[in-house]
C-alpha cells in the first residue's frame, strides 16, 4: 500500500488500519503456529535455566541388571596400620555405576559352497546354494536400525550412510539403503491392515493432517486415531476423499477434529477441538479491551474442568453441568460487542455451537481436544523440516505404514519403537 492508497482511505478505515498494526504478533500460545516461530526473549528478560527454588532433586537410579560387580576393599587400617585381607567379612557402604557402550562392529558370516568328489564313483558333488546367497546380505537388525534412524530420527540418506560408517564401520551405498528401507517397509503391511480393521470397529475416531512435500509437490500426512489403533496415511490431497477411502463406509458414533470442512460429517456426532478455539480466544483476550474474550476464556476453563473429571461424575451431574455451560455460552454469544476480534470469536463459536460439548454426551469415549492426533503428527512435521519431504511416493507410504504399526503398538502395550520395528522386520 503506497501513499496514494492511504490518502483514499476514510477516517474510519485509517483508524481500523492503525489498530490492526498495533495488534501483537500471534505466538504458539495464541494460535496454531509452532513454538519454533516464537520470538526469543532478550537475555536480560529471559527466565534463568536450571532447577527452580523448591524443586526436589533427582539422581539416576542404579540399574537392576548389570554385567559384573567390582568390589573395592580397604587395604590398611588407618588406626593401627594393620593390613586388611580381602577374606575378612565386609559390608556394602555405597554403590556406584559406570556405563559405556561396547565397540559395535558388524558380525560378518561368510558362507562357502564346497564340492566333494565321491570316493565310490568319482562324481564331483557340489553343495546346494544356501539361502544366504539369495537376496540381501544384510540381516534383520541392520534393516531395523536403518528403518528406525530414517523414520524416527529423520536422517537423510547421506546422514544415514554416514551413521552406519561412523558407528558400525559398515559401508552401504545410498542406493543400498533405499533398497533396504523398501524391503523393510513391505513387512509392515499386515499389521497396518490390522490397525485399519481396528479403526473400522471404533466407536470414536479423531483425525488431523499436516502438509508435506512428496516428489516435489505439495501433499499431506494424515493421522486417524482411536482407542485401539493409530493409522497414518500419505495423500496428495487434503480433501474428504482421503477419509472416505480409509474408513470404507464405517461411521463411528463420534468424530473429533478441528473445524476444517473436509474432516466434518464422518461420524454420527462431531466434537470440535476446543484447543484450537482456546488459542484464538487467548489471542483476542490479550489484544482486545472487550470483556467478551475473557468471558469465553472463563467458559472454556469450566468446560475443560468438566472434561477432566467427567469419568468421576454421575450422569445427572454431567447433564446439569452441561446445561449450565450451554446457557452461559448462549448469553456470551448474544452479547453485543463493538470489537472486531470479539465478533469473529462469536461467529466461530456459533458455527461450531452444536459440536462444543459433544464429549459430555459420551463420557470417556471422546476427548474435548484433538491434541493426541497433533502429538502423533509431530514426528512427521519434524521429518518435513529436516529432510524437506520425500523423493518418492513409495517412501511416504512406507513411512506411514511404519508409523502406523509403531504408534499402534505403543498405544496398546507401550512398546518401544525400535523393538517393534525389529520384531516386525525379523518375522
Amino acid at each position: 500500500m503506497d501513499r496514494g492508497d492511504l490518502q483514499r482511505l476514510s477516517k474510519d478505515e485509517l483508524i481500523d488500519l492503525v489498530l490492526r498494526l498495533q495488534r501483537p504478533e500471534k505466538t504458539s500460545r495464541t494460535s496454531s503456529k509452532p513454538p519454533s516461530t516464537d520470538r526469543k526473549e532478550r537475555r536480560d528478560k529471559a527466565k534463568p535455566g536450571g532447577a527452580k527454588p523448591g524443586h526436589e532433586g533427582h539422581s539416576r537410579s542404579l540399574s537392576e541388571d548389570f554385567d559384573r560387580v567390582v568390589d573395592h576393599h580397604p587395604d590398611q587400617c588407618p588406626c593401627c596400620r594393620a593390613s586388611l585381607s580381602s577374606d575378612l567379612p565386609a559390608e556394602t557402604v555405597s554403590e556406584f555405576e559406570t556405563i559405556d557402550l561396547p565397540a559395535i562392529r558388524p558380525v560378518v558370516e561368510r558362507h562357502r559352497r564346497l564340492s566333494v568328489q565321491c570316493p565310490s564313483c568319482g562324481t564331483l558333488v557340489v553343495a546346494p546354494v544356501p539361502s544366504a546367497a539369495k537376496g540381501t546380505p544384510f540381516g534383520p537388525r541392520i534393516h531395523a536400525v536403518a528403518t528406525y534412524l530414517k523414520t524416527f530420527q529423520a536422517l537423510s540418506y547421506e546422514r544415514l550412510q554416514g551413521a552406519f560408517a561412523d558407528l558400525f564401520e559398515l559401508t552401504i551405498s545410498q542406493g543400498g539403503l533405499m533398497n533396504m528401507l523398501r524391503r523393510s517397509q513391505a513387512a509392515f503391511a499386515p499389521e497396518r491392515d490390522a490397525a485399519i480393521a481396528a479403526l473400522h470397529r471404533a466407536q470414536s475416531v479423531a483425525s488431523d493432517e499436516t502438509g508435506v512435500r512428496i516428489e516435489g509437490s505439495n501433499a499431506y500426512q494424515w493421522v486417524f486415531r482411536s482407542s485401539e489403533a493409530v493409522v497414518h496415511r500419505a495423500a496428495t490431497t487434503r480433501g474428504a476423499v482421503v477419509v472416505r477411502d480409509l474408513m470404507d463406509g464405517h461411521r463411528p458414533q463420534v468424530w473429533c477434529s478441528d473445524r476444517y470442512s473436509a474432516q466434518q460429517g464422518h461420524g454420527e456426532a462431531h466434537q470440535t477441538c476446543l484447543a484450537h478455539l482456546a488459542r484464538d480466544v487467548a489471542y483476542a483476550d490479550e489484544t482486545s479491551n472487550d470483556m467478551l474474550p475473557s468471558r469465553l476464556r472463563f467458559w472454556l476453563r469450566r468446560t475443560f474442568a468438566l472434561a477432566d473429571g467427567i469419568e468421576a461424575f454421575a450422569s445427572s451431574t454431567i447433564g446439569a453441568k452441561r446445561r449450565v455451560l450451554e446457557r452461559s455460552l448462549a448469553d456470551i454469544l448474544a452479547a453485543p460487542t463493538e470489537c472486531e476480534l470479539a465478533r469473529d470469536l462469536q461467529m466461530k463459536f456459533r458455527r461450531a455451537r452444536d459440536q462444543l460439548l459433544v464429549f459430555a454426551a459420551y463420557p470417556g469415549l471422546v476427548e474435548p481436544t484433538n491434541n493426541a492426533c497433533e502429538r502423533a503428527l509431530r514426528p512427521a512435521v519434524i521429518q518435513r523440516k529436516v529432510t524437506n519431504g520425500y523423493r518418492a511416493m513409495w517412501a511416504a507410504n512406507g513411512e506411514a505404514d511404519v508409523r502406523t504399526v509403531v504408534d499402534t503398538a505403543r498405544l496398546r502395550t507401550g512398546a518401544r519403537p525400535f523393538q517393534t520395528i525389529l520384531n516386525t522386520v525379523a518375522t
